[in-house]
């Protein structure tokens, strides 16, 4: 049953396939990122990017200080689409 822990809740992924990944050999958080989605939601991470490093930190002997951080694009934190497209109170 421990194994069916939801480390991400965004894109629904449990510790069991996070640990199967960890043992085929992604020992990165973006590698991780990229194979399920993790971090890609609208937490951005901010839940199971920490739970995830915990994961792999202990799987591969690494202290958590030694686990790089995901690479992060534009925008970091969740905006409107309004925000991004520049209109004005007329174009509403």
């Amino acid at each position: 049953m421990a194994d069916q822990i939801i480390i991400c809740r965004c894109e629904d992924v449990t510790k069991e396939e996070i640990q199967k990944l960890i043992a085929d050999g992604a020992h990165t958080l973006d590698e991780i990122k990229r194979l399920t989605r993790c971090g890609m939601g609208p937490c951005q991470g901010r839940t199971c990017q920490p739970l995830i490093a915990r994961e792999v930190a202990a799987a591969t002997g690494q202290k958590m200080a030694e686990i790089k951080l995901p690479t992060f694009r534009p925008p970091v934190i969740p905006l409107k689409l309004g925000a991004l497209a520049g209109g004005g109170e007329k174009d509403a």
